[in-house]
């Protein structure tokens, strides 16, 4: 017997838009829960476990960029993709901001929704796979957790989403290495167009906020080029 895909949350106010990817997604095993505002989908996510959040922007009663605070508030590991209107470059942006993960735009083929949804739940602990990746560091002070997504020293405890815990990975696999911004969004976004560079500058701002405590972390932009995360030796 095969065993049960993932169960998502979907929010989408378009009826029809939602009825027929419902019913896509669920013919591909996943276990869809579908609602048609905010407020519905933050009843549901405060009753049900959930492995992914596919919210639309535009959403009656609560928009999506609070239902996605509202939901890292609780779960800050859960991967949560947007969809955003093609012309709406602001949407995008904020949706990084707010704690997503992806972004897809309409109009979009249920092919490409479903490649995006298994990227992230092949990374997230849904699929068992082992991972020859290692997943314990230490950054200056810092004790980093991939597995776990957890950054820590003495002072603070800070819980990651999949998205900063990667990009922090890639960085101490590479210290004191120049890394390419399109090298950086390839390897992590899977591609390097404008919006998603803009997101990678959004994760860069908030990992340099995690590491402030430890001076001798610096995570430097080198200009026109990528970034460098060094540690300065006592």
């Amino acid at each position: 017997m095969e065993p049960q895909k993932a169960k998502i949350l979907y929010v989408e106010d378009d009826i029809n838009l939602g009825f027929v990817t419902t019913d896509n997604l669920n013919l591909k095993g996943y276990q869809t829960v579908y609602c048609k505002d905010g407020k519905a989908a933050l009843e549901a996510f405060a009753k049900e476990n959930f492995d992914l959040c596919i919210l639309d922007v535009m959403l009656p009663e609560i928009d999506g960029f609070t239902v996605a605070r509202k939901i890292r508030e609780t779960n800050k590991n859960i991967p949560i993709i947007f969809i955003t209107a093609k012309t709406m470059k602001e949407d995008r942006i904020n949706g990084f901001m707010t704690g997503a993960d992806d972004y897809i735009t309409k109009p979009f083929s249920i092919e490409e929704l479903l490649l995006r949804m298994e990227v992230f739940l092949k990374r997230s602990k849904i699929t068992e796979n082992k991972t020859s990746l290692p997943v314990h560091f230490t950054i200056g002070n810092f004790h980093f957790d991939f597995e776990n997504l957890f950054l820590e020293d003495k002072k603070k405890k800070n819980q990651l989403t999949l998205k900063e815990a990667e990009l922090l990975r890639f960085f101490c696999m590479n210290q004191n290495k120049i890394l390419k911004r399109e090298e950086i969004l390839k390897t992590l976004w899977g591609d390097d167009d404008y919006f998603m560079g803009r997101s990678l500058d959004v994760f860069i701002s908030r990992l340099r906020k995690y590491l402030s405590n430890d001076k001798r972390i610096e995570l430097e932009n080198i200009h026109s080029v990528g970034f460098r995360m060094s540690v300065a030796i006592k």
